[in-house]
């Protein structure tokens, strides 16, 4: 397959891969549904490439660990994500201190 075709097919996953990946993660992550088609998109590409390097090859019918790799690369990419947005979204400043108690009343 070409790059391309690579391409066109990895964002295609996205769309499987990237949900699949959210549902696998505990908790709530706050992406977009775009953003999250995107990550599974560079999940499913990436998790490919590992796929390869690692032997497996492809078979007749549905290559799950092929997907299973995809998955939990997309998992590892929404969490890895999600940490940093999370981060930027409520900032690295320190909270404000509270004001001290009002002085009892004589």
């Amino acid at each position: 397959m070409d790059w391309l075709g690579t391409i066109i097919a990895s964002l295609l996953a996205g769309i499987i891969v990237g949900p699949l990946a959210r549902l696998v993660l505990p908790g709530r992550q706050n992406i977009s549904m775009g953003m999250t088609i995107l990550i599974g998109a560079v999940g499913a590409f990436l998790g490919g490439l590992i796929a390869n390097w690692v032997g497996v090859e492809d078979t007749a019918g549905l290559d799950w660990t092929q997907y299973l790799i995809q998955v939990g690369v997309a998992a590892v990419l929404v969490l890895a994500y999600g940490a940093m947005a999370g981060r930027r979204a409520t900032g690295t400043t320190t909270p404000p201190a509270s004001s001290p108690p009002p002085p009892p009343a004589t």
